[in-house]
């Protein structure tokens, strides 16, 4: 007696086009072009997942650089000092201080300056 697939298949077919919700075209209608589609997605999230701390660390810097140019310093330097002084604040927090408290902020370069 043969197997008939057809409700396995039927249950597959609908998971990948529901997963394609959004996309235009054939993407969205053919199961194989929504399959491709998929799969390019979800290694475009993949990379994107690991790329984004990396921006966010390049934004952060940037942001910390341009708010010390005017006190003086290099990014470098201050970094340097920073681990002297035992200052043990992260880059995220740094640059939120640079632009939301100006006070805070240069209240750490003085500190740091000593």
């Amino acid at each position: 007696m043969r197997v008939k697939r057809g409700t396995v298949t039927k249950r597959k077919h609908k998971k990948i086009l529901k997963a394609t919700k959004g996309m235009q075209g054939l993407r969205r209608k053919s199961v194989k072009k929504a399959k491709e589609a998929l799969l390019k997605a979800w290694s475009y999230q993949y990379r994107d997942r690991k790329n984004r701390k990396r921006d966010f660390r390049r934004l952060w810097i940037v942001r910390i650089n341009a708010a010390l140019e005017n006190r003086g310093l290099s990014y470098s330097q201050f970094m340097g000092d920073l681990k002297k002084s035992n200052i043990s604040l992260d880059r995220k927090t740094l640059s939120e201080l640079a632009i939301r408290k100006p006070h805070a902020f240069e209240a750490v370069v003085n500190e740091v300056k000593k």
